[in-house]
Parts: C-alpha cells; structure tokens; sequence
C-alpha cells in the first residue's frame, strides 16, 4: 500500500498550482508576474505589492489580481504558497524573513541583499522551515550561457585561464541608486550577474579583487553623492589560480551590452553579440545599420521564463534551486569587497 499512496502523493502535487506572490512591480518584478499569470501552467499568480499607487493600479489592469500597498498583507493571504521578491535591495531581508515565517518559498532577485550578514539571516530564516530560496541569476538559465558551460565541461577550450565579462546599462540609475550605502552602486545592481557568471565558469570563489571606478555620465549624483560611479573595471584572481575581469557600466545609452570571453589554455569562447539580430542595411551613402540590442528585459526574456518554471519545478519536485541563496551570498561578499576597493585604492581579500 504505501508505494501506491507514495505515488498518489506525487500525482497530486504534479497536478497541484503553487500560488504566487510578487513583491515589487518594477521592471523585473513585471516580467516575474507576467510569466505567472499566463506563461507558467503549474503556478497562479495571485497576489502583487507594492508602495506605488501606480504601480499597483497599472499591474491590476494588465493582469487582473488583486494588489497590496503592504507586502506583510500580502504574504499574509493563505492562498500564497511561493513569493517573488523584485522590491528594493535593503528590503529584501524583510520580505524573505516574513516569507519564511509564513513557510513560503522564494525567489529573490539580485542582488540578495546588502550585506553577507543579512544574507546569511535569510539563509536562516528559509532553511528553519525547509524551504526553498533560489536566487534571480537569470543567465544561468540563458542558452547561449549555458552552451559555453556544456563547452568549458566537454574541455572543447582545455583548463579555463581568464573569464572576462561586460555589461553596460543604457538605463539612467534612479535617484536612490546614487546612494551607495541603499544601493551599493552599480557594482551590485548591474554587475551582480557578473560576478555570479564568473564563479560559475571558474568554477571557484573569488580570493582577491582590485577595482577602480568613476563617475562620467551622471552628472546629476555629483553634488550630494561624491562616491557613486557609473563606470568600473574590476580584477580577481581565484582561489584555483583562475583570473577574471568585470568591465561594467550604467547609463551608457546606446544600448544593453552583455558579453563574455572565456579564454583557454586551447581556445577561446564568445558569448554575447551587441547586435539585436543578423540583419544589416547597407546605404548608398556608405553607411552601415545594425539593429542594437535596447534592453536586458528583450535580451533574457526567456531565460527569466526558464527561472520561473525551474522555480516551480524546484517546488513541486522538492529539488534544490539551481541558483542558491549561498551563490547570492558569495555574490554580496565580493560586492562589498570590490566596493571596498573602490573607496580605499587598494586590492581586498576574500579568503
């Protein structure tokens, strides 16, 4: 009898729709309700939050779901069984606190939180109840990323030398992004992934950073917040002997620019092309038009598709998430060392 009863369980649960919450109905949080309102057939969106009227308004006439200014409200309603967390970075150890004392599963966007402290808190929080906590690193999920990962563990390029990654924002940063104690700069809200890239390629953690960064487009941050930059360039070396290189980037304007070069001992691998597609116009004036890629949100849709459903998955198969809460950890520590850097001129250790 229990092999039948065990089975009937596993059925239920297949057939079972995971509630979901999102908490923050920015540009990320919007992509996250979109895919669980209609795109996901196992999940059910349910509830949004979020502070801004507007938001909340716009969200409930695209989507039809009932919205709270509170997110506590929301968390609190018992048809909520997993929550996106898309809020503001300092808010985010308050929501997955509140998640877990509610025994829901999470995903939370990157960065995880300020400090390696708050994320270890979180940690704590969800693992006390056995839950799941997954971390928005969307281009694990990419399939050109992935392709180079399959590559790097076929040896196709032999022992990993250098993984250099760039990204530049074309987006102006919002007016509390210039403080870096909220915020911690754009080392975390736009180079987060690549930290996050580059310790799934290697392989291995940081050991040591050196970065350098300035402000040269926003203006507007100079005054009241002398230490914001908008450009950086950061070095590591890896506890494996492995070196890495972040080339990142806000308010950059011309386009969204996400690529990597994975260089080896027997090769090379690209990943990443500026261009939106393949097509070129050539005029008779000589000149040459490329489509550019204008936003992340058109370049990783479905890779932000494929987080949501692995969330799910990971829910209803009880597996662990692909993306850890300790990736997201491991991801703040070399934030806060490379912002670090930044203000003391100098290289910081991790290990």
């Amino acid at each position: 009898m229990a092999p039948k009863e065990s089975k009937g369980k596993k059925e239920k649960m297949k057939s079972q729709r995971i509630g979901v919450c999102i908490v923050g109905l920015g540009r990320a949080g919007m992509i996250h309700a979109r895919n669980f309102a209609s795109r996901i057939p196992e999940a059910q969106l349910v509830a949004i939050a979020d502070p801004s009227p507007e938001a909340r308004a716009q969200a409930a006439n695209e989507l039809s779901v009932q919205t709270y200014e509170d997110f506590r409200a929301a968390l609190d309603q018992p048809t909520v069984q997993a929550v996106v967390v898309a809020c503001p970075t300092d808010l985010h150890l308050d929501v997955v606190s509140h998640a877990g004392r509610r025994n829901q599963h999470v995903l939370c966007e990157k960065p995880m939180a300020m400090t390696a402290q708050q994320c270890r808190e979180m940690l704590t929080a969800v693992d006390k109840a056995g839950l799941k906590l997954q971390i928005g690193f969307m281009r694990r999920y990419d399939r050109s990323f992935v392709a180079a990962k399959e590559a790097l563990d076929r040896g196709e390029i032999g022992e990993v030398v250098c993984v250099k990654s760039v990204t530049h924002g074309p987006s102006i940063p919002k007016p509390w992004q210039y403080d870096i104690r909220k915020s911690n700069g754009p080392l975390a809200e736009v180079n987060s992934h690549d930290i996050d890239t580059l310790r799934w390629l290697t392989g291995s953690e940081f050991e040591e950073v050196y970065a350098i960064a300035g402000n040269y487009r926003c203006e507007e941050a100079r005054k009241d917040f002398p230490d914001f930059y908008d450009n950086l360039l950061l070095t590591a070396r890896f506890v494996n002997g492995m070196q890495g290189l972040i080339d990142g980037a806000a308010s950059v304007r011309y386009g969204y620019d996400a690529r990597v070069e994975i260089i080896g001992t027997n090769g090379i691998i690209f990943i990443g092309d500026l261009r939106r597609n393949s097509s070129c116009v050539c005029t008779s004036d000589g000149r040459m038009i490329r489509p550019i890629v204008a936003s992340w949100r058109d370049l990783f849709a479905e890779a932000y598709l494929a987080e949501d459903i692995d969330f799910i998955e990971c829910i209803l198969r009880d597996r662990p998430p692909r993306v850890s809460g300790m990736d997201g950890l491991r991801a703040v520590e070399v934030v806060n060392a490379g912002n670090r850097s930044i203000l003391e001129r100098r290289p910081v250790l991790l290990t």
